[in-house]
């Protein structure tokens, strides 16, 4: 009995020691899968957002420029944006990562109005079960009533660009120029049914104040070259290293580009028009010769500029016109007295001799 008994203490010392050998692996596959599956679907707390440091903009500035611009995604510059298209590890795109957020409800999808402008109002909040209907994408409802999408499932392929809004603005307290990204709208590329044109269809805005904290947790590969190369999303738009074209201004008639434009080279130039507008003022803002903090100093100065230019092209003509004259009737003053020289020359001379008596 005495060996039995210690046989089985023996053999449970066996399978203890088994045991503590095998569960350092065990939690850290279990540790690591939890970290895959919940990296991007913790909602970040009150204060945790509290924390981030706000870059709001400033909400009376002397002057300021709303614009609109399309990232092409599939642009070398843009494609970290894009890539990878589903989810390696930890590495997901942005609208996998947002659109993840949204069924999360961490963060608020806004409705893309016909006219293309954003209105960050509670009328236009979207319902995410209203959204996936919309695009026809596939879901399931969870026992808590949550939605499930499947990573198949989710259009990040689709998504071949963004709408984003900038605002350049002056703020005369700081004495600062900077404009920065304030909306995104993510735009699905989709084929027709029984066509293969592609119809481009705008989801939602997205209140970038809102997101900006996490996209400040979410890392993107930047280089191709050196994949170490990394920085959060939040500092990708910051840092402005997306690139853009510009197809719509808030302007008083409240067109688009393509609205008053008649053909893709009318819309070329008036892009170029308007980087121009936006360089020349930052470069002329610093100028003591010519204040451009409004657009009536604006005015004013050139038309001052104008005036003086004309007064003095004036004044140029009128010396070129006296010293026309002037020349003129030395020429007649020349022509004359060389005139009387040669008739003088020409006659006999005659000369008187009194004798003396």
């Amino acid at each position: 009995m005495k060996y039995i008994s210690k046989l089985f203490v023996v053999i449970a010392f066996m399978m203890l020691g088994e045991y503590a050998v095998a569960q350092p692996p065990v939690r850290k596959r279990e540790k690591e899968t939890k970290k895959e599956t919940t990296t991007y679907n913790i909602p970040m707390s009150e204060r945790a957002k509290s924390q981030y440091p706000k870059n709001e903009l400033p909400t009376e500035v002397v002057w300021k420029r709303d614009l609109y611009r399309v990232l092409d995604l599939k642009k070398e510059k843009n494609a970290s944006l894009y890539y990878p298209v589903e989810p390696m590890g930890n590495s997901v795109n942005l609208f996998t990562y947002i659109f993840r957020l949204i069924l999360d409800n961490s963060i608020t999808a806004y409705a893309y109005n016909l006219d293309g402008y954003e209105s960050f109002t509670p009328e236009n909040r979207v319902n995410p079960s209203d959204m996936l209907d919309n695009f026809r994408i596939y879901y399931e409802y969870a026992e808590d009533s949550t939605f499930v999408v499947g990573t198949s499932d989710i259009p990040s392929g689709e998504v071949l660009s963004y709408y984003i809004k900038e605002s350049y603005y002056f703020d005369q307290r700081t004495s600062t120029y900077n404009h920065r990204v304030t909306a995104i709208c993510p735009v699905l590329h989709r084929a027709g049914e029984f066509t293969s044109e592609v119809t481009k269809y705008p989801m939602f805005w997205l209140n970038y104040e809102e997101i900006a904290p996490l996209l400040a947790r979410q890392t993107v590969m930047t280089s191709s070259y050196n994949n170490v190369s990394t920085m959060s999303l939040d500092d990708y738009f910051v840092k402005h290293c997306y690139e853009g074209e510009i197809y719509k201004t808030v302007n008083l008639r409240n067109l688009a580009l393509s609205q008053y434009c008649k053909d893709s080279t009318e819309i070329r130039k008036e892009q170029q028009k308007i980087e121009k507008q936006l360089s020349d003022f930052e470069a002329n803002l610093w100028n003591p010769v010519k204040p451009v903090l409004s657009d009536t100093t604006q005015v004013e100065s050139d038309s001052v500029a104008t005036d003086a230019k004309e007064a003095k092209e004036n004044k140029k003509t009128k010396r070129a016109t006296k010293s026309s004259k002037s020349k003129q009737k030395k020429e007649k003053v020349s022509k004359s007295s060389s005139s009387s020289k040669s008739s003088g020359s020409g006659s006999a001379r005659v000369s008187v001799r009194r004798q003396r008596r």
